[in-house]
């Protein structure tokens, strides 16, 4: 009881658990879809844990990077769970934040005044995909050399500028321990702050708006959540995100024990030889839609011409939409646009894949 005193003399702790968790009200109708969010931010929490654990024996030289890790995996003592949990835990956050930004949009969540709140979320699903593909060459493999070789080139497409800037993101014309120092660096120092930072900005953005309701015989305009609402305590809630963290943790350590490589196939066992190229390599399962369209595109320029205007559009997309209704059943051609999106996203994913 003195500590408990002690503290809340300092800062008041008891009021803030009162304020946030007891009084905190969240609608009753809120569903598993909402908790998506929380879990996305476990699954960085365990990354953020785990790659603070490898980056103890990881050595960031292509000489060297290959050993460090076949070291970790197969000398330090649970050096394997590390590095297991730090990869399959990369592939399932993805999926979590794409499941997230699917129900949002769903759901209309993106509505007046929650335009901002959209906005930092599409930032972070981008932001993630970029902590991906820089973690990715990482182990300077056969499999993740080429995988960057294949990304890194992309820019080329672009005329004038397109070379300068496929050289500059990998330090020279080609994938080297220089590319290797850069993706380094932006994985460690640069994107993990930057995305802190817009993970707060997200939860100070919800936190003011208020959770958005389900459309679905929802009276326009309620927030969902705060002192002023009927409902159930947030901390309630909280016991619901915290059985599908439970869940997402039951998955992550499912695919370890039961399909150990799942996302470590063969070539992510061999060091890195930029003179064989292997037959078989291509980008992991989330950018394996884009590239199978610009395959299929003829001209690589308007593939990623066509790719990058949806980027801006998806960003946009809560000022592009200006319907007041937030029912997406009620609105067809937005339905069926979002479905015939999604399908087509999948069949890429399938053809890429294949």
């Amino acid at each position: 009881m003195k500590i408990r005193e002690f503290i809340d003399e300092r800062i008041a702790f008891s009021e803030l658990i009162r304020s946030q968790f007891s009084e905190y009200r969240v609608s009753e109708r809120l569903n598993i879809f909402y908790t998506l969010g929380f879990v996305a931010l476990a699954g960085f929490i365990v990354q953020f844990i785990t790659g603070l654990f490898l980056l103890i024996y990881y050595i960031p030289h292509p000489q060297y990077a290959f050993q460090s890790v076949q070291r970790i995996m197969n000398e330090i003592p649970y050096g394997w769970l590390i590095r297991q949990v730090h990869v399959v835990g990369s592939n399932l956050m993805v999926a979590v934040v794409f499941l997230h930004m699917f129900s949002v949009f769903f759901m209309g969540s993106y509505k007046k005044p929650r335009e901002f709140t959209w906005f930092i979320g599409a930032t972070m699903l981008f932001l993630t995909l970029t902590f991906c593909l820089s973690g990715y060459l990482l182990p300077w493999s056969q499999l993740s050399y080429w995988a960057t070789t294949i990304v890194s080139n992309l820019p080329t497409a672009f005329p004038v500028v397109g070379d300068c800037l496929a050289d500059t993101l990998r330090g020279g014309k080609s994938v080297t321990g220089f590319t290797l120092s850069r993706f380094f660096g932006l994985h460690v120092a640069l994107l993990p702050p930057l995305l802190s930072f817009l993970i707060a900005l997200h939860i100070f953005l919800i936190r003011r708006t208020g959770i958005s309701l389900p459309p679905w015989n929802a009276s326009e305009g309620m927030k969902g959540s705060g002192q002023d609402i009927e409902g159930m305590p947030f901390y309630r809630f909280m016991v619901k995100e915290l059985s599908m963290v439970m869940l997402y943790l039951a998955v992550l350590f499912f695919i370890i024990a039961f399909m150990p490589t799942l996302f470590l196939p063969e070539d992510a066992n061999t060091p890195a030889d930029p003179s064989k190229t292997p037959e078989h390599i291509r980008p992991e399962w989330y950018f394996l839609a884009p590239y199978e369209m610009l395959k299929l595109i003829p001209s690589k320029f308007l593939g990623i011409t066509a790719q990058l205007i949806f980027v801006i559009i998806f960003l946009f997309w809560p000022f592009i939409d200006k319907s007041p209704e937030r029912n997406i059943l009620k609105r067809p051609v937005l339905l069926w646009t979002f479905i015939g999106v999604t399908g087509l996203w999948l069949l890429l994913t399938v053809l890429g894949g294949y």
